[in-house]
């Protein structure tokens, strides 16, 4: 029997985030890059589906087969997984999701395991999605069991929305993410999409258009991020700073001089040309630490500080970032105070993270003491459940990105 192509790329994408420490964002373009669109889109729902629910998969191989899942050969802990998560959350046939997973064993060179991989993954067809569908959760521990999630990030959804908002929470972050582009408005073209209703030149559609993306038309962009690019409010003339550009979707959305700032040398070259492409010719790549900016750099009306942060608001999107996330609140903090050097008194601040935790939000914000703009009134569809002087999307009320925004006046 042969393996499909499309296990087969999310087989070789589910070993290399896991054995080999990749992202899965990175790795799995390389493993799907000679698929057709329909493989594609079913490798990328394989692979980041059981990315995400891994820690559930996991729980329910080791009991059922009472095996430690760290202790098999690597090969056979993905082909398990992978086959588990088949059987489990998706509706594609037994027979297939088994006896694939077997071949990937066999292709692998580890024909010694070919019948224990078959008999593990016989009993899990038998009895997984019940074991599963019964793990209680009345607790941040159990619920971050259930939905495959590290204790600390249930822990603060709990603490922070309550425990209906925290489960809804969870589990829309483990299906799909919205397919969303940017119409570049600096090109002209025929775009196909449904527009948003709340974002302008939103559009909704159902895949990437590859020759509208390679043309400049398109930008894929979740609504949460755009409507941070629009918070920045700047016109044209107005200088702008910002401080974490690549791989420049905000940079290229706002108007005015735009100095944007990328500290990564690779990453600069990629912001250059998704400038070049996009037509933003009003955008000036900065190879620089934003902590370390030249001295004459000053005197900005705005500033947008898309700032690094746990991820916690596109776990849709970004599978294993739930497993390596991390709060950076120091570090956003001195990136909000080199901001506030560089704009002009009377300037403005965009402060935005794609995270869901009160420590890297607004908590940052407050330790900034800057003066806010409340923007509740003018985007009251995104306005923040706790403090309406600020935004923020939800991934399970909005079905889009987790985006915090503030707008902070030097």
């Amino acid at each position: 029997m042969t393996v499909s192509p499309a296990r087969r790329a999310a087989f070789d994408t589910i070993q290399r985030v896991f054995e080999e420490d990749a992202y899965a964002d990175r790795a799995f373009p390389a493993a799907a890059a000679n698929l057709e669109p329909r493989d594609r889109a079913l490798a990328q729902r394989l692979a980041y589906g059981t990315i995400q629910r891994v820690r559930t998969l996991d729980h329910g191989i080791e009991t059922l087969a009472r095996r430690p899942v760290r202790k098999l050969d690597p090969p056979v802990r993905a082909a398990l997984r992978l086959g588990a998560y088949q059987l489990a959350f998706s509706e594609v046939a037994v027979h297939a999701a088994v006896n694939e997973s077997v071949e990937l064993v066999r292709a692998a060179g580890l024909g010694r395991a070919v019948a224990f991989t078959n008999a593990v993954l016989r009993r899990l067809a038998l009895g997984l999605r019940e074991l599963l569908g019964e793990l209680p959760e009345d607790s941040p521990t159990e619920a971050a069991l259930r939905h495959s999630y590290p204790d600390w990030v249930a822990e603060t959804w709990w603490r922070e929305l309550g425990r209906e908002e925290a489960l809804a929470l969870m589990r829309a972050q483990n299906e799909p993410a919205e397919t969303v582009v940017r119409r570049n408005v600096r090109k002209h073209g025929e775009v196909e999409g449904v527009p948003d209703p709340e974002i302008p030149n939103a559009l909704h559609v159902s895949r990437i258009d590859e020759e509208a993306f390679d043309a400049g038309l398109i930008w894929p962009q979740s609504r949460g991020s755009q409507l941070a690019g629009l918070c920045v409010a700047s016109q044209e003339r107005e200088r702008v700073l910002d401080l974490c550009a690549a791989p420049g979707g905000k940079s290229t959305q706002v108007a005015g001089e735009v100095t944007a700032v990328e500290k990564h040398p690779g990453r600069a070259r990629q912001l250059e040309e998704n400038c070049e492409r996009l037509g933003a010719g009003n955008v000036r790549v900065l190879d620089a630490d934003a902590l370390e900016l030249p001295p004459h750099l000053r005197g900005f009306d705005h500033a947008l500080v898309d700032a690094p942060c746990s991820g916690l608001g596109v776990l849709a999107s970004r599978p294993d970032l739930r497993w390596r996330g991390e709060p950076l609140p120091e570090f956003q903090l001195a990136l909000l105070r080199v901001a506030a050097e560089r704009v002009r008194p009377g300037g403005t601040i965009v402060y935005s993270v794609c995270t869901i935790n009160a420590d890297e939000n607004e908590a940052v914000v407050d330790a900034s003491g800057l003066a806010v703009e409340p923007l509740g009134q003018e985007w009251p569809h995104f306005v923040h459940p706790r403090r309406p002087e600020f935004l923020l999307t939800l991934p399970h009320r909005h079905g889009t990105s987790g985006f915090f925004i503030a707008r902070l006046r030097t």
